[in-house]
């Protein structure tokens, strides 16, 4: 196999493993009405014919999975508020939709947020509602509003920019952005406590975090005002961020002054909850792994560098690549990896986790028959327009020859433009679904 030939293969099976991501999909394999009763793995949920069902759906996935629920739940009466990257061409009946931004909030955001939380104030809630929330990666940002009312969006804006590049991994960011919402950390099942309430998911987070996917707006908050105070302390964002915090307080142990705590897992707006997970990175690592198969590679799966600081992951799984091919001479090897990794932004340029770790290994693997592929299921990779890159051991030396110098664009964070001049970028524009980054490692 020439390099040429793995590359367009490593391409090639990354988009092949996307359609199987279809949070519709699985919603219709698990979700059904009949006979007045929705019906989700096992679990039958009486409607009350008179009330309508109000949703509220927010993440990359949240309009294939409204436009899902409308068509399973068909005849039944439906309220709700989407927020989602875009506005769907045939918007439904009954539903209020906003462009929020990503990967910070912008006045859609805000404004869906308000919605979301008037939902519930307009009409309270009784023993017989039936709530349902439709969740997925990116709703942290996609709808959002601060508990103080006197914070700007260009005051949250700044908030969101510091911590998204501060270097912090998933679970500690959207810690902060719990308990500085008003809606996230189970805030908005706190609004709508005294209903059945449902939610499904698809999940961006590790599969033991649930509660951090689109920073949990109808899930329990297991962490503490002490733990906000913890990483803003341990990233130094206090200091760094707009005046209007700087009140806040610094202490590492002490709670933030000023900011009630989340609900926990015991607050009694969760007695009547439900939770259903549709898709997680899983699903992505074991489609890309049994594609690879069909083309007899020998395959490993290594997920255990999920949060780690890039370079770190990317000697751990080059390592895990090395010993397999070891283990299997002769023969085609691949690791494939999921999760997301750790990418502390120190330059000004274009790009994200994906290509950055892309761009780490091929320096690592410059003049061998390794390839390394990663990108996003959602499609977007930090700033950039694409989802990730590939690369294999004559990158460095084709960018060399084009004048570039890998290590001048790593430190100036631009691992976008590298690839790009290299025609080595993977772009899909958004694919309507998020569970989290593939990594795919080949030796040919």
């Amino acid at each position: 196999m020439t390099s040429q030939e793995a590359r367009q293969l490593a391409r090639d099976l990354f988009l092949k493993t996307l359609p199987h991501l279809d949070a519709g999909a699985k919603m219709r394999a698990m979700v059904r009405l009949r006979d007045g009763m929705l019906e989700i793995a096992g679990d039958r949920i009486p409607l009350h014919a008179g009330r309508p069902v109000r949703v509220t759906a927010m993440g990359k996935a949240a309009i294939e999975m409204t436009r899902t629920l409308a068509e399973i739940m068909d005849g039944a009466p439906l309220r709700g508020v989407v927020a989602a990257p875009s506005i769907p061409v045939r918007p439904l009946p009954g539903f209020e939709y906003f462009a929020g931004g990503h990967p910070y909030p912008t006045e859609q955001s805000f404004a869906a947020a308000q919605a979301m939380l008037a939902l519930f104030n307009r009409q309270g809630a009784a023993p017989d509602d039936v709530v349902i929330f439709l969740i997925s990666g990116g709703g942290s940002s996609l709808a959002e509003l601060p508990l103080d009312s006197s914070y700007t969006i260009a005051d949250w804006q700044r908030f969101y920019q510091r911590l998204v590049t501060c270097g912090a991994n998933i679970q500690e960011m959207n810690t902060v952005r719990k308990h500085f919402s008003a809606i996230k950390g189970g805030r908005l099942t706190e609004a709508a406590e005294g209903a059945r309430q449902i939610t499904l998911y698809v999940s961006d987070v590790p599969d033991y975090l649930p509660s951090i996917i689109a920073s949990g707006p109808s899930m329990p908050d297991e962490s503490t005002l002490s733990d906000c105070s913890a990483v803003l302390s341990r990233y130094r964002l206090i200091e760094e961020f707009p005046p209007v915090f700087q009140p806040l307080g610094r202490s590492t142990r002490e709670p933030i002054l000023g900011l009630p705590e989340t609900p926990k897992p015991l607050h009694p707006c969760f007695s009547r909850s439900l939770y259903y997970c549709l898709l997680a990175n899983g699903d992505g690592v074991d489609r890309l792994t049994a594609l690879l198969e069909q083309h007899e590679f020998e395959v490993a799966t290594d997920s255990s560098c999920d949060d780690w600081e890039l370079t770190k992951a990317a000697d751990h799984l080059l390592a895990r690549l090395a010993k397999l091919r070891a283990e299997n001479p002769g023969r085609p090897v691949a690791v494939v990896s999921g999760g997301e990794l750790s990418c502390p932004v120190t330059g000004n340029g274009m790009g994200g986790r994906n290509q950055a770790f892309v761009l780490d290994c091929a320096q690592k693997i410059a003049g061998s028959d390794i390839l390394v592929l990663s990108a996003g299921t959602d499609g977007i990779d930090g700033n950039s327009p694409a989802a990730g890159a590939v690369a294999d051991g004559n990158t460095t030396k084709r960018a060399q020859d084009m004048g570039m110098d890998a290590a001048a664009y790593q430190r100036r964070c631009d691992s976008f433009h590298f690839f790009e001049k290299l025609c080595d970028t993977i772009i899909t524009g958004p694919t309507g679904t998020n569970i989290r980054d593939l990594r795919l490692l080949l030796a040919y």
